[in-house]
């Protein structure tokens, strides 16, 4: 590849992720805000809406990356923003701040992340990411999303994760600017998805670089921005549920959501090392997750020890992608 033709496609991706992160903040913004005008209860908001929006990036990428015939990259990306998350994200903020977490909610969606994960594995296991696949994931996430809406309207009044949301979601803002960021988020949103992945594919097919790794690093990890920073600023603020409610409320949308875009706009054949490497991580990762956060006997926590073995997991990874792929 030309050296100015490969930093102008460089340019276009840092250009659509720079675009990508502000649009989605924008639309979260936006969308919260509305949700509360129409008296949505802020635990709804921030366990369904919130959670939506943080997965969004992904979500247009997926899309496009779907139509534009490079399923791979979509797959790569859900996956690899679960791994960066998890060990990335997840990892980097325990450093700095251990996580507690208190939220009853929180510990019922651990296991729904868990059981999601588990399902992805029995649809994949036959090498192929189906039509039929795509529709039993978007289906799940339905029944998920229902299923969690629905624990959250008992429990309202109850959870210590309810107060943290409340401190979270924008007040006062009246419905016009709302809806007027809400649109606006979704326009920038889908138009910084399509530079972005135009400038990927560009970059992976004239440097031979395959468009699963393409998914599984650059894009994943920068996807993945918005998360940290609402992690790392959460646990700052002492708000450990909604810092780990954002990790598991995104992989939740990326293991059924992101994942279901490929298999229903175009089912393909998995790419070499998706059932024998990215998967099988992915699997071990929310193991982990759950294993340190659930808190069996006592209240979940993530150690400083546990966020640096989660960190060394990231790049455990990425040497792994290096050598195999």
């Amino acid at each position: 590849m030309p050296v100015d033709s490969l930093l102008t496609n460089s340019f276009v991706i840092i250009i659509g992720f720079i675009l990508l992160i502000w649009s989605a903040d924008r639309f979260i913004y936006g969308a919260a805000a509305a949700a509360l005008n129409l008296n949505i209860s802020p635990l709804i908001i921030g366990l369904t809406i919130v959670g939506f929006g943080t997965s969004a990036p992904e979500m247009m990428v997926a899309a496009f990356a779907s139509l534009d015939g490079s399923p791979a990259m979509a797959i790569g990306n859900a996956l690899g923003s679960n791994i960066t998350n998890i060990t990335l994200v997840l990892g980097t903020t325990a450093l700095i701040v251990p996580l507690n977490v208190h939220s009853g909610i929180l510990k019922k969606e651990l296991p729904l992340l868990l059981i999601a994960t588990l399902l992805t594995v029995a649809l994949l296991i036959d090498g192929a990411l189906g039509f039929i696949d795509g529709l039993l994931l978007f289906g799940a996430l339905v029944l998920g999303m229902w299923w969690i809406t629905r624990t959250a309207l008992k429990e309202r009044n109850h959870d210590v994760i309810e107060d943290e949301f409340k401190d979270e979601i924008p007040q006062d803002v009246s419905m016009p600017k709302a809806i007027f960021w809400l649109v606006a988020g979704l326009i920038l949103l889908i138009a910084s998805s399509k530079i972005l992945v135009w400038g990927a594919v560009n970059v992976a097919t004239s440097m031979g670089i395959s468009e699963l790794v393409i998914g599984l690093t650059i894009i994943a990890i920068g996807t993945s921005l918005p998360e940290l920073a609402a992690t790392v600023v959460g646990a700052l603020k002492n708000e450990h549920d909604i810092a780990i409610g954002n990790i598991v409320g995104s992989n939740l949308f990326n293991t059924l959501g992101v994942l279901a875009i490929p298999g229903l706009i175009a089912p393909a054949q998995l790419a070499e090392g998706i059932l024998t490497r990215d998967l099988p991580v992915v699997f071990a990762l929310t193991t982990a997750l759950f294993a340190f956060a659930y808190g069996f006997r006592q209240p979940g926590r993530i150690t400083r020890v546990e966020g640096g073995l989660l960190l060394a997991a990231f790049f455990a990874y990425q040497t792994l992608l290096y050598f195999t792929a």
